[in-house]
């Protein structure tokens, strides 16, 4: 589950984390997928002659540009820098639903599926296309919902080389909010004034599960507002049984001061789904919260809003993993 915080403009300048060297890699600007649901992207490639690891790499939930923008923060330019500075090259690129924001408001068949693979696989192909780029070598990096979807791209492309799933959730996502709107409303009742109530947030959740939801349930009735067919296609999917379908590495990720996806519930489904298979590594990290910002005491949602970077522990984790798969 992502941030009850949508993404935002900067009201600060971000400034490189400590573990970024600009010199080290150049960045190119590409186009991702074709057509009317084209977006932009950034491609970041080490400097030298390869061939390299590369990762592609997915947001989160809601409508995020291609560097995860939220506040001063931005957490996937962050990792991008970060990789690419340990010889990584990663593309990242804006969602569809950020870029084209009020043609998929207005598309009442949109789904999590068109959210994310078509150009995932898209810019698996990109990076594949380097010719510093080991094309054996392309992973998919996803954060938060773009975690939870990762398997489903790998199991479209099989070009993909592996996973690495950053605070990917396992339990379905509306049942995810009600358990956060109920533990906002005891420590931060200021955020869980503007949500539904716990109350609201369960009856829509439990429409979700019901027989009764149709491609013409009103949205309204629906979490967040989004589409009946949003929810069919959620609700078909079990990211645990897609990636133990797969015959490819995967790192998981997860920060323990995280109280949108967590250990005891989302990491836990990840590894009793994948328990016994080769080729499956979990990492978890005492300081960080969900966006794997490190700090201290519980995680509220207005730590978002202040400068971080991500956990320079995580970023070269991520990097000697992909160095020693593929």
């Amino acid at each position: 589950m992502d941030s009850v915080e949508p993404a935002v403009a900067d009201t600060e300048i971000w400034q490189p984390p400590a573990y970024a060297d600009p010199d080290s890699f150049v960045e190119q600007e590409v186009t991702v997928g074709s057509g009317p649901s084209a977006v932009p992207g950034t491609v970041a490639l080490p400097c030298g002659e390869g061939p390299f690891p590369a990762a592609v790499l997915l947001a989160g939930g809601g409508p995020f540009d291609r560097d995860g923008t939220a506040g001063p923060n931005k957490n996937l330019k962050d990792i991008a820098w970060g990789l690419a500075s340990r010889g990584v090259a990663v593309l990242r690129f804006d969602k569809v639903t950020y870029t084209h924001r009020d043609r998929i408001a207005a598309t009442p068949g949109f789904t999590p599926t068109d959210e994310y693979v078509p150009h995932a696989v898209a810019g698996i192909e990109i990076l594949r296309g380097r010719p510093t780029v080991d094309g054996d070598r392309v992973f998919v990096v996803g954060h938060s919902m773009g975690g939870r979807f990762a398997p489903r791209v790998a199991a479209a492309e099989p070009a993909a080389a592996g996973l690495v799933v950053l605070a990917g959730d396992t339990v379905p996502i509306q049942w995810s909010m009600v358990r956060v709107i109920d533990h906002l409303t005891r420590v931060d009742p200021a955020t869980a004034a503007v949500l539904p109530t716990v109350e609201t947030a369960t009856e829509h959740a439990k429409l979700v599960d019901s027989p009764e939801l149709s491609p013409t349930t009103p949205s309204e009735q629906l979490p967040f507002g989004m589409p009946a067919p949003y929810w069919l296609d959620m609700r078909a999917y079990d990211p645990v049984a897609v990636a133990a379908a797969l015959d490819v590495p995967m790192l998981f990720m997860q920060g323990e001061r995280d109280y949108q996806v967590t250990v005891e519930g989302d990491l836990a489904g990840w590894r009793a789904g994948l328990a016994g298979r080769p080729g499956i590594t979990t990492r978890t990290y005492p300081a960080d919260d969900h966006m794997l910002f490190p700090g201290t005491g519980p995680s509220m949602p207005a730590d978002y809003m202040r400068p971080h970077h991500v956990d320079p522990e995580v970023v070269a984790d991520i990097a000697e993993w992909m160095r020693s798969h593929g």
